[in-house]
């Protein structure tokens, strides 16, 4: 009989690791599917074969990495199960992942799907009934095999097929964690990860960002919503200048990094070259319309060329210069006033500019969770 092949949904924490390797014991091949999406894992994708051969070394999986993105995009529109306690579409989230693996099982030879769901663990995604809504609507029903909790629900194909022995699946359930982390040791894995939301659409603070670009309240219109948007808009400081323009500031080191590779045509870069602060990003800063609001200046405002047909994008560089003065490191008995280096496509301008006052600003801080 030739070896059955499984593929498995791979999140990356305990349960799914357990889960690959509770099916594999049984001579069977896993093969798992890491889904990403700009909310969840999308880093992962800038280094697919290290995060392989990572996986393989720790846990002894082989796993492919499968952009979710444009699908998971589309579903937020109007998930059909709703959303858990902030915009987390959870059930309709793990039905199209379903639905996506069993268009991959036929190029991979896969007879079964394999997720490391535990009965009980989860209130919204994870009780008795919504585990079933997930196998109709994802249209797995049968060969959709649970090993953590299988021998609390009904049989499945890989299982009644013979493929698989029901009685070392195992019957996990609820909330806690001794029973995985029991058997995580009893298979010698000692390096997992700590139970954590992972996708950002369950966190309180970012996850309303993505809710007002749906609700029509954003600088981002629900048409015209990008991936990288989505990313730009998960990072950093964020404001919607009055005279037109999105800007993004990062907060620290990381998302100053973080920002500079998302940068797209179009967008202006900003930054202080010789005072630590923000690096900033203004995007779609021509492609709006509003009144043109003053920034502080100075006679040393040296504008080039390419900006100077554009007056709602000069008005909106000056706004953008004054926030990046702003949050950069004041000098102590030094000029308030900073030079701020901006860089749109190959041109580049030096601003000096005054930092804004906070009380003019407040009014366009785009639900900057991080203050």
């Amino acid at each position: 009989m030739p070896q059955i092949t499984a593929l498995a949904l791979f999140s990356g924490g305990l349960d799914s690791i357990l889960a690959c390797r509770v099916v594999a014991a049984q001579g069977i091949r896993v093969v798992a599917v890491k889904f990403v999406t700009p909310f969840f894992d999308y880093e992962l994708l800038a280094a697919p074969d290290a995060y392989r051969q990572e996986v393989f070394k720790k846990y002894g999986i082989e796993v492919l990495l499968e952009d979710l993105s444009s699908g998971y995009l589309e579903l937020l529109h109007n998930p059909r199960h709703g959303f858990g306690k902030n915009f987390n579409p959870c059930i309709d989230c793990k039905i199209l992942m379903l639905v996506r693996a069993q268009e991959m099982m036929a190029a991979l030879g896969a007879s079964f799907l394999v997720t490391g769901e535990v009965l009980g663990q989860r209130p919204m995604s994870q009780r008795r009934d919504t585990l079933r809504v997930i196998e109709r609507d994802s249209g797995a029903d049968r060969f959709l095999l649970r090993p953590l909790s299988a021998k609390l629900l009904p049989e499945t194909e890989a299982e009644a097929r013979g493929w698989i022995d029901r009685e070392k699946l195992l019957d996990m359930n609820g909330r806690g964690r001794s029973r995985q982390i029991a058997l995580a040791r009893d298979l010698g894995i000692v390096d997992f990860p700590t139970p954590a939301g992972g996708c950002i659409l369950t966190d309180p603070n970012l996850s309303p960002r993505i809710a007002r670009i749906y609700q029509g309240n954003s600088i981002v219109s629900v048409e015209d919503i990008t991936v990288a948007d989505v990313r730009l808009l998960l990072t950093g400081r964020q404001f919607l200048l009055p005279g037109g323009g999105w800007l993004i500031l990062g907060r620290n080191e990381q998302e100053n990094a973080r920002l500079l590779t998302m940068v797209q045509d179009g967008d202006a870069v900003l930054s202080m070259p010789v005072r630590p602060g923000p690096t900033a990003i203004l995007r779609r800063a021509q492609a709006m319309d509003g009144p043109v609001s003053q920034a502080p200046r100075t006679a040393q405002e040296r504008p080039v060329s390419c900006y100077e047909h554009d007056t709602q994008l000069r008005e909106a560089l000056q706004l953008a210069a004054a926030l990046v003065v702003r949050f950069g490191k004041k000098i102590k008995d030094g000029s308030p006033e900073g030079n701020v280096r901006v860089t749109m496509g190959r041109e580049t301008q030096t601003l000096t500019v005054l930092p804004l006052a906070d009380q003019v600003f407040q009014e366009w801080i785009l639900n900057d969770a991080e203050g």
